[in-house]
């Protein structure tokens, strides 16, 4: 078991290692733009960025899940053909879908809540939602292939292009607001240029009906279940607006992706975990295996959630040549932050729990979490931001996540019993609680000593080991490691 893990620890440090650098790179992006960027027109940015991601449901459709499920199979096609045909439905689809937003921009403005005169970030926007699209299955490809290396040679090359592109037209070229969706569109397009040759190799000209009927019919579930998931993720940015003003969205943007190293544990998690899932579904040892992957998982999320907790306030107040890492104009949101880590921490969850759901092919049983996961997500925003403002996004985001992440593991363990170690995950849950209720009460006192708060993550660490969560041949693996 531990070498199974071990290998899926390999793979998830690899795609981490692009993650990490990926992210925090665009992470260096937040206090750039809080610095350079007024809260309205960073709230103007992440409201048009929160609608690209609906409409990267809408022009993927669920084909990266279905070319998944039949790549990794000797079902129906060969190989390039089973590359092919999805690459090229998506290419075609997306041709139209980008066409009718060029050709609509200005009246989609009022829709999507800006201004008028900003009509060009649209045309921008098209072309962002196109060469992703386009990528999404050569993509999917990669991390089958287990070529975890080039995988995170792109996506880093991505990134990393996009912070450059956004320096160079915010900086020097003083393209303002336009300039991010530019930077966009040449990072974008740059992926899909050097993933050609890759694109080359594994295409035919083959296009298989069968193969496309099957893929559509795994894969088209995805929309209703993909555009739930967006609205879990993002509606609370038009409705902030809607309710209040740009600058808010802005400050609430800016707070929210201080989660980003949780967010990162997740999204680092979740690409290492489907491959790793299906290819040991059939081990004798497979749902022994994934409860102790889940308690594993678990243990690190908790970790993240206290340190970041406990020393957010102190991170954004480090100044860097004569600059804070966020500018104080955006403190005022800095409550978000635990609450919205402890959302990542259910939606992680909710990522392991759906193994199930592919292993068994059950992917309809999707539709009913994401959909109340959605409508939870409205309707505790339409109650809380009114009264509570960024906080009342925070909690509403957490409320949904919660519910989706619980409703899931009571629908796939009618189909997919795994008996994760409960124990283990009831004590955790109540060392969490106990530290983090202790630093509440040490943070009213007034008290924020940062000894205070290492005191606080070494005492979690003594109550883990108090409650005997960590087994015995855990401990002995760490002591030979650490003897190493």
């Amino acid at each position: 078991m531990f070498s199974q893990i071990k290998r899926l620890g390999a793979d998830t440090a690899i795609y981490g290692i692009s993650t990490i650098i990926g992210r925090f790179l665009t992470f260096l992006l937040v206090p750039f733009y809080t610095n350079v960027l007024t809260t309205s027109q960073y709230g103007i940015v992440a409201n048009v960025y929160s609608y690209i991601a609906f409409l990267n449901v809408l022009y993927s459709y669920g084909m990266e899940s279905a070319y998944f499920r039949y790549a990794s199979t000797l079902e129906t096609g060969d190989a390039k053909e089973k590359f092919s045909t999805p690459l090229f439905s998506i290419a075609a689809t997306s041709t139209v879908f980008s066409g009718l937003i060029v050709a609509f921009a200005v009246p989609l403005t009022h829709v999507f809540l800006i201004r008028e005169s900003l009509y060009p970030i649209l045309y921008y926007s098209a072309g962002i939602l196109f060469f992703d699209a386009l990528v999404i299955v050569p993509f999917a490809s990669l991390r089958l292939a287990r070529r975890a290396k080039f995988f995170a040679t792109l996506k880093t090359i991505n990134i990393v292009s996009n912070v450059t592109f956004n320096i160079v037209s915010l900086l020097w070229l003083k393209w303002g607001v336009e300039g991010i969706f530019i930077s966009g569109l040449a990072s974008s397009a740059l992926t899909f240029v050097l993933l050609i040759p890759h694109i080359v190799k594994n295409s035919t000209w083959k296009f298989s009906s069968t193969l496309y009927s099957a893929l559509l019919k795994f894969g088209l579930p995805y929309i209703p279940v993909g555009l739930s998931g967006m609205v879990l993720q993002v509606i609370d940015r038009p409705m902030l607006i809607a309710f209040t003003n740009e600058s808010n969205v802005g400050i609430y943007q800016a707070n929210y992706r201080l989660g980003i190293f949780m967010n990162l544990v997740t999204s680092m998690f979740d690409y290492a975990w489907k491959p790793f899932f299906l290819s040991h579904a059939k081990d004798e040892n497979a749902k022994t295996l994934f409860a102790r992957v889940l308690t594993y998982f678990l243990l690190a999320m908790c970790g993240i959630f206290l340190f970041l907790s406990f020393f957010i306030s102190d991170l954004v107040q480090i100044q860097i040549f004569g600059r804070h890492i966020i500018h104080p104009d955006y403190w005022v949101g800095l409550g978000v932050v635990p609450v919205v880590l402890l959302a990542y921490i259910f939606g992680g969850i909710s990522i392991h729990l759906n193994a199930g759901i592919f292993i068994e092919k059950k992917t309809a049983y999707l539709l009913p979490t994401s959909i109340l996961g959605a409508l939870s997500n409205i309707v505790a925003n339409l109650i809380l931001i009114p009264k509570y403002g960024i906080m009342g996004a925070a909690y509403a985001t957490l409320i949904a996540y919660a519910l989706s992440a619980f409703a899931l593991y009571f629908i796939v363990i009618r189909f997919y019993t795994i008996e994760y170690e409960l124990g283990r995950l009831i004590k955790l849950a109540l060392s969490i609680g106990v530290i983090y209720s202790l630093f509440v009460v040490v943070q009213t006192q007034g008290i924020s000593s940062i000894i205070v708060k290492l005191g606080l993550c070494l005492l979690w660490l003594v109550i883990l080991f108090a409650l005997r969560f960590f087994e015995p041949d855990e401990i002995a693996r760490a002591k030979r490691l650490l003897g190493r």
